[in-house]
């Protein structure tokens, strides 16, 4: 069964904008878990600018289900990742100044200093996943730094399902298969929606999460949290 994890970054962007603690990003995690989503994910980046290093702390010791922390491994994002002990961390290349994720790690150059972040993970106990591009090589050198899962970078397949959804997907399920090959977690997220998340799952069904934020969140405020989730939910079934 593929999980949904709910990435609550968009709900602390709101809170940023004003100040103060409303909404309430602790108390969004855990409706998350009570409406449904199978795990929750955080994305805080060095400028804070939307989940800060202090919400991951707090949030941590009320999840029920998995969490999810992703970020750029410098030693700030290390030393948070090491004390919090979420079930799982996912490694991503991005800028300090980035405004959202739109690449994954090349794990062939970078693959001694992957392997050497994994390790100290792993040691922790601590599931590893790999953000990278849908590219078979890619998948291979994410197994050969010790990850336990990778996720697909999958903007380039939703900016390209209107057009051709067969085509889109023909690379996600090429690296994917390497993937299943390898004995190597599948995770997938960015762009995912209601209007494309079904066929990814029809043509890849063993991915094991897909963690989804801005598409959720935006579509929540038409829908309602609840809603929202259980419509995700569905897709996945």
């Amino acid at each position: 069964m593929t999980k949904l994890s709910v990435n609550i970054n968009k709900v602390a962007t709101v809170r940023n904008a004003r100040g103060g603690n409303n909404p309430n990003v602790q108390k969004v995690a855990a409706d998350c878990e009570l409406f449904g989503a199978e795990g929750i994910t955080v994305h805080p980046r060095p400028d804070e600018r939307h989940i800060r290093y202090q919400d991951v702390i707090d949030i941590r010791p009320q999840i029920r289900t998995e969490f999810n922390i992703e970020g750029n491994p410098i030693e700030q994002f290390v030393k948070l990742v090491l004390d919090v002990k979420p079930t799982q961390v996912t490694l991503v290349p991005d800028a300090d100044d980035q405004l959202t994720s739109n690449h994954g790690w090349d794990t062939i150059a970078h693959k001694e200093f992957l392997t050497d972040v994994v390790g100290r993970f792993n040691e922790a106990g601590i599931r590893t996943s790999i953000f990278v591009d849908a590219d078979e090589e890619m998948v291979r050198g994410a197994h050969l730094c010790g990850a336990h899962r990778v996720e697909l970078y999958t903007e380039p397949y939703a900016s390209g399902y209107p057009q051709n959804r067969e085509e889109a997907i023909k690379p996600f399920y090429d690296a994917s298969l390497a993937a299943k090959e390898l004995a190597l977690g599948l995770n997938a997220g960015h762009d995912l929606s209601l209007e494309n998340l079904s066929y990814f799952h029809k043509i890849i069904p063993w991915t094991d999460e897909v963690s989804i934020g801005h598409a959720l969140i935006c579509d929540s405020l038409y829908m309602g949290l609840h809603s929202a989730i259980q419509a995700y939910l569905a897709c996945l079934k």
